[in-house]
């Protein structure tokens, strides 16, 4: 065990958070996501919401504030413009970690394609219908 680290987050994980560099992309997937033959390295985290991951992902890891959209959901197939419950609780959580930071979302494939080319895939336990996200690693500022 270790201070300040949410213990959500397992060695592997976070060798692979503290590997990441600006621009990179990680996926927190919910159950349903098919990661294992995707390509990335897969975390598993059984039993975990992907809410409950993201959050503590995000204690950790600062979006990219060099582009538009760095937390990115799946659209829901066929109504692109549906936001399911789940989007709104992904929204709350990035805003408490990075005020000025939204959640965009881009269509099913899409998705599957960028997730494809991320760093790693955490496969949480989550249940609810789109519980997908990309998170896009920005950099820490030094202290002025």
């Amino acid at each position: 065990m270790l201070k300040l680290i949410p213990p959500l987050l397992g060695p592997e994980l976070l060798a692979t958070l503290r590997a990441m560099g600006h621009g990179d992309e990680i996926v927190i997937a919910d159950a349903n996501f098919p990661a294992e033959f995707l390509g990335p390295n897969v975390h598993r985290a059984d039993g975990i919401a992907a809410t409950d991951m993201l959050d503590a992902v995000l204690t950790l890891m600062p979006l990219d504030d060099f582009v538009d959209e760095a937390a990115i959901a799946m659209q829901v197939v066929g109504d692109a413009a549906a936001r399911p419950p789940i989007f709104d609780t992904f929204e709350e959580i990035i805003r408490r970690h990075e005020p000025d930071m939204g959640l965009s979302a881009i269509e099913r494939f899409a998705f599957y394609d960028r997730a494809s080319k991320a760093a790693a895939v955490i496969q949480s336990g989550e249940a609810r219908l789109y519980g997908n996200v990309i998170l896009k690693k920005g950099v820490i500022r030094p202290k002025a």
